[in-house]
C-alpha cells in the first residue's frame, strides 16, 4: 500500500507552501509540458520513471492550462478538477484545502441507520445545480431522510446529463457549481444532520471528451464492454490505472467529506489480478477510515448476485458494506401488477416478493431463464443493512422508454403499499426524488453532446432497444433540451391534492422506521406467510435484546398485512398475550382510504386489510 496517497492527493496539480506540483502519467511520451493559459506560458515537465512532474510558483489556484504530450497535442488534465469551459476546454487549477469546513461535529451514521434519498442535481430542482439543492435540504429533513444520494457529478459533455457519460473523473460538473460548490453543499448537508452519498462510475469513461487514451493505456482491448475497450484494471501498465481510480475514491472521502460512495455496476469492472481492484479500494479506505476516525461506506450496484463482492475481505471478499437490490424492485414491481417482458419476465410476482423478503436475492443459486444458467449465490450470513431496496429509482424508471413513475403506472392505494413494502422491509429503503408526492412528470434519458454522430448514435440507440414495443410514440429525444426539462420536478405539486396528502402518508411511514422495530434492519428476525391466490403477503418482524445469560428476549413484534389485490382480504393475526396495536394504515381515510381498520385487536383475532393496502401491527412483549 502506498502511504502517501492516504494523507492527501498526489495526481495532478496540487498546492503547498504556495507552489504547485504537477504530476501526470503518459509513459509513452518523449516530452510534457504544461501550457499555462492564464499567463501564456509553457513549463516543461521531468520523467522521474514513472510520472512527469514538475514544481512551480507559476501555477495558482484559479488559473487554467492544458499538458502538451510530444510539442503537438494539447490536451486538458486527465486528473482535473475543474473544466470551465466544458470538456474540451482548459482545466482550471483548484486548491481543494482551501476550503473551510463547519463539520468538525459531524458524525456519520451506522450504514443500519440510513433512510436514502437518490436525486438528480440537475432535474431535482429548478435551479438544476448543488445550490438548488441547498435551498431544499431543511425539506429533507422535514420529509425524514437522512442521507442524500447524489446522482454522479464528475464532468460530463454539456450541461444535460445522467452524470454516466463523466470523461472527468476527479472534476466536479461545472454547470452544477463545481468543486467548491460541492464542498458547500456537503457542509450544509451536515450541519442538517445529513449524510452524503455520492455515485461514481468506476466501469466506463463517457464517450465524448475522453482523452485519457491519449496519455497512456488506460483502456485494454483484453476485455468488451458495452463501452467498447474496458478499463485497464489488470493488463500491461495498470498499476498507474489503478492508482488513479483509487485517489479518486480517496478524494472523495477526505478532501469533499462525503460519507459513502455508490459504485456504479461493478460487474462491469474487468479484473482478473490477484487484487481485486475493490478489494484494493477497501483497504486504502480502512486505512484512511484509521487516519481520520470517520467511517465511510461502499455501496455498489451489480447485477451478478455474487456475495464476494460484500463478503468481508477477512473471508476473502471485496469488504464492500452494501449494494442496490434490483430483484426486490423487480419482484415489488410484478407483485404490483407491472409487466412482465423484458427482464421482469424472470419474476414471479408475489412469490418472489416473499423470497426476496427472507433472502434478499430471488435468485441464490438458482436457474434464471432469461439467462440461461445457475445465477447468484446465498446470502446467508449477510445483514439486512447491506442491502439497499426500493420501490423506484433512477434507471428503473429512466429506462423505460417514457419515463413513467409508478405515479403513472399504479392506482394512488398501491403507491402508498409499495411505499410500506419497502420502508417495512428487513434492508435499507431508498426513495427517488419526487416519488414521496408522487410526481407525475417523467424522469426521461437526456443528454448534450455537441458531436453529431454521437447524438445521432444516442438517438438510434434509444429507438433500437425499444423497436420490440408495439407502440405509436417515438422515444423522446434525449438530445432536445424539452426532454430534461419534463424531467424537472414540479415542487408545486407538494401544495395540490392527492399530493400532499402522500408526502404525509411518506413523512409517517419514514417516522415509524425510526422508531418501531422496523428501524432494525434484523434478516434473522423474517418470516413471511404468502397467499398467492388471494394476492396477500404477512410479513413479521422482531426486535431482540440480549441478556445477560447471553440469550435474547423478544422486544417487540411488528405484523406487516398487504393485500396486493384488488378486493379486501380477512387475514389473522397471530395468537399474542396482549392486543395488537395499529402503527400504520394506508386505507385509512386520513390517507384518502375507503376505511380505517381497528386501532386495537385482541388476540388473533381476524382483521380486514383494504384491497391495495398495507396494515402494520405491534405486540410490545416487555
Amino acid at each position: 500500500m502506498n502511504q502517501a496517497l492516504i494523507t492527501a492527493r498526489t495526481l495532478g496539480v496540487t498546492f503547498a507552501q504556495g507552489s504547485a506540483t504537477v504530476r501526470v502519467w503518459a509513459p509513452f511520451a518523449q516530452a510534457v509540458s504544461l501550457q499555462h493559459h492564464t499567463q501564456n506560458l509553457v513549463i516543461p515537465l521531468q520523467n522521474d520513471g514513472h510520472y512527469w512532474q514538475t514544481v512551480t510558483s507559476q501555477l495558482q489556484p484559479g488559473d487554467t492550462y492544458k499538458f502538451i504530450l510530444n510539442e503537438t497535442t494539447e490536451r486538458p488534465d486527465p486528473v482535473s478538477l475543474a473544466q470551465p469551459e466544458g470538456v474540451h476546454g482548459p482545466s482550471r487549477a483548484v486548491n481543494t484545502d482551501a476550503f473551510v469546513w463547519t463539520d468538525t461535529d459531524w458524525h456519520n451514521f451506522p450504514l443500519e441507520d440510513y433512510l436514502l434519498y437518490e436525486l438528480h442535481t440537475g432535474t431535482f430542482t429548478p435551479e438544476g445545480t448543488f445550490v438548488g439543492i441547498e435551498n431544499r435540504l431543511d425539506y429533507l429533513v422535514e420529509l425524514g431522510v437522512n442521507a442524500v444520494e447524489i446522482m454522479p457529478v464528475a464532468q460530463f459533455p454539456g450541461t444535460r446529463n445522467w452524470g454516466y457519460d463523466g470523461v472527468f473523473p476527479f472534476a466536479v460538473q461545472n454547470s452544477y457549481g463545481g468543486a467548491e460548490g460541492l464542498q458547500k453543499l456537503v457542509d450544509a448537508c451536515h450541519r442538517r444532520g445529513l449524510a452524503v452519498v455520492l455515485d461514481v462510475v468506476y466501469n466506463h469513461i463517457g464517450p465524448e471528451g475522453n482523452y485519457l487514451g491519449d496519455y497512456g493505456p488506460y483502456f485494454t482491448n483484453k476485455y468488451q464492454t458495452p463501452w467498447g475497450n474496458a478499463l485497464n484494471f489488470d493488463d500491461d501498465y495498470s498499476d498507474s490505472v489503478r492508482r488513479y481510480f483509487i485517489e479518486n475514491v480517496l478524494m472523495w472521502f477526505r478532501d469533499f467529506h462525503i460519507d459513502a460512495l455508490r459504485l456504479d455496476a461493478v460487474h462491469a469492472i474487468r479484473d482478473a489480478s490477484g487484487t481485486h481492484l475493490l478489494r484494493e479500494i477497501k483497504e486504502y479506505i480502512d486505512a484512511l477510515m484509521a487516519q481520520t476516525g470517520r467511517p465511510y461506506y461502499l455501496i455498489i450496484e451489480s447485477d451478478q448476485n455474487e456475495t464476494q463482492f460484500i463478503q468481508p475481505i477477512t473471508s476473502n471478499g471485496y469488504g464492500m458494506d452494501a449494494q442496490w437490490n434490483d430483484e426486490f424492485h423487480h419482484a415489488l414491481r410484478v407483485t404490483a401488477g407491472g409487466e412482465r417482458n423484458g427482464y421482469y419476465a424472470d419474476y414471479q410476482g408475489i412469490q418472489h416478493l416473499a423470497k426476496s423478503y427472507r433472502d434478499a436475492y430471488v435468485y441464490d443459486g438458482t436457474y434464471m431463464p432469461r439467462r440461461a444458467r445457475i445465477v447468484g449465490k446465498s446470502t446467508a450470513g449477510h445483514a439486512g443493512r447491506q442491502f439497499v431496496v426500493f420501490s423506484q429509482n433512477h434507471d428503473q424508471i429512466g429506462n423505460r422508454m417514457l419515463g413513467e413513475r409508478p405515479s403513472q403506472l399504479v392506482s394512488f392505494a398501491m403507491q402508498k403499499l409499495m411505499a410500506g413494502a419497502i420502508m417495512s422491509s428487513p434492508y435499507l429503503p431508498m426513495l427517488f426524488m419526487g416519488e414521496e408526492w408522487g410526481e407525475l412528470n417523467p424522469f426521461l434519458y437526456f443528454v448534450s453532446h455537441s458531436d453529431p454522430t454521437l447524438v445521432e448514435a444516442v438517438r438510434q440507440g434509444r429507438k433500437t432497444e425499444f423497436a420490440a414495443f408495439q407502440t405509436s410514440v417515438d422515444a423522446p429525444d434525449p438530445q432536445d433540451e424539452r426532454t430534461f426539462e419534463r424531467s424537472k420536478l414540479q415542487w408545486p405539486r407538494l401544495t395540490q391534492e392527492p399530493h400532499r396528502t402522500l408526502f404525509r402518508y411518506y413523512q409517517t411511514l419514514l417516522a415509524l422506521r425510526k422508531k418501531s422495530s422496523l428501524r432494525h434492519p434484523n434478516r434473522e428476525s423474517v418470516a413471511v406467510v404468502v397467499d398467492e391466490v388471494r394476492q396477500t403477503l404477512t410479513l413479521f418482524r422482531q426486535h431482540k435484546q440480549p441478556l445477560k445469560s447471553g440469550a435474547f428476549t423478544v422486544v417487540e413484534t411488528v405484523v406487516c398485512l398487504m393485500n396486493f389485490s384488488l378486493e379486501p382480504q380477512s387475514l389473522n393475526l397471530p395468537a399474542n398475550d396482549s392486543n395488537w396495536r395499529k402503527l400504520l394504515d394506508s386505507a385509512d381515510p386520513q390517507w384518502h382510504g375507503p376505511v380505517a381498520a381497528p386501532a386495537l385487536i385482541d388476540g388473533n383475532a381476524p382483521v380486514i386489510v383494504q384491497a391495495e393496502s398495507i396494515l402494520i401491527y405491534t405486540s410490545a412483549h416487555v
